[in-house]
């Protein structure tokens, strides 16, 4: 997980611009083009948060391996218990599974641990380099592709899943991202992904690392793009609205939107909100979506 404010080959997976994915082995897809969703180079703010989070990749580690170790998975800022939220969808067993954003690689970690054959893509190679340490330590080897998620250097409807959590689902641009995830996915195949919410991205002062208020502090209609005071990475965030509608245009259909509530007694390392805030409004939410058979 990359939050935001600061802060062996097991199936055939071929790239369009001729990588081989091999589990364990980081493979570089930086070089995009035209056959990578059309876009033929990074913008802005891709270079922007990879230079970020190849920064932060080594305060990241710690935590990825804790959740490598984890016995149960944990969701968001909180850790919510998947027992509690049910992120993952069942029948997991031999779904191929595509990771956008996926830092140390612990929530391809999980799929795995459920019989999917999981794909990682992240913009930090220094992420990725953690996530290939863990995988040695853990003894689960996966394809760890380094890459944008707005330019995926894979062949069109190879996945039955596309996964992130505070991954490419704030770091890349949605009316980038979301397409291409459309485009891996097999008719039928499921997004989901996991974001701020609406209520905290209205709620935070404008400088980073200060914890939600209860007071709007910007417009809700126009939400797109965000740069805090104090950091050099780059967010999106979208309403509602302009998210269903982006989603339908991509030809999803809306299953779920889960809003994310702590239990009692909760903690978090991430200054986003207090706890009190957290079980009031919620700070996190999960879209689920499938793509049209």
């Amino acid at each position: 997980m990359q939050t935001s404010r600061g802060s062996g080959l097991p199936h055939p997976v071929m790239p369009q611009s001729g990588l081989s994915p091999v589990g364990g082995e980081v493979v570089d897809g930086l070089a995009g083009g035209e056959d990578a969703g059309g876009v033929t180079g990074p913008s802005d703010h891709v270079l922007r948060n990879r230079a970020a989070w190849d920064r932060l990749a080594a305060d990241y580690a710690g935590p990825g391996l804790r959740n490598w170790a984890a016995t149960e998975p944990g969701w968001g800022v909180w850790k919510v218990p998947e027992t509690q939220l049910g992120i993952l969808p069942p029948g997991l067993a031999g779904a191929d599974s595509l990771e956008l954003g996926c830092g140390t690689g612990y929530i391809s970690a999980w799929l795995a641990r459920r019989g999917a054959r999981p794909v990682g893509l992240d913009n930090s190679a220094a992420q990725l380099a953690t996530a290939a340490a863990l995988q040695d330590r853990f003894g689960l080897h996966f394809p760890l592709i380094h890459a944008n998620a707005e330019q995926i250097p894979l062949a069109d409807a190879a996945f039955d899943l596309v996964i992130s959590e505070y991954g490419a689902s704030i770091w890349c641009d949605p009316y980038a991202w979301i397409p291409e995830a459309a485009r891996m996915l097999r008719p039928g195949g499921q997004l989901i992904f996991l974001v701020n919410s609406v209520q905290i991205v209205l709620t935070w002062p404008d400088q980073e690392d200060l914890p939600a208020t209860e007071t709007l502090q910007r417009p809700y209609f126009g939400m797109h793009r965000f740069q805090w005071l104090g950091g050099d990475s780059v967010e999106f965030h979208l309403g509602h609205g302009d998210m269903i509608r982006l989603l339908r245009r991509c030809g999803f259909g809306i299953c779920d939107l889960i809003e994310v509530q702590p239990p009692l007694g909760s903690t978090t390392r991430h200054p986003v909100a207090t706890l009190e805030w957290a079980r009031k409004w919620p700070c996190e939410e999960v879209w689920k979506a499938r793509k049209s058979p």
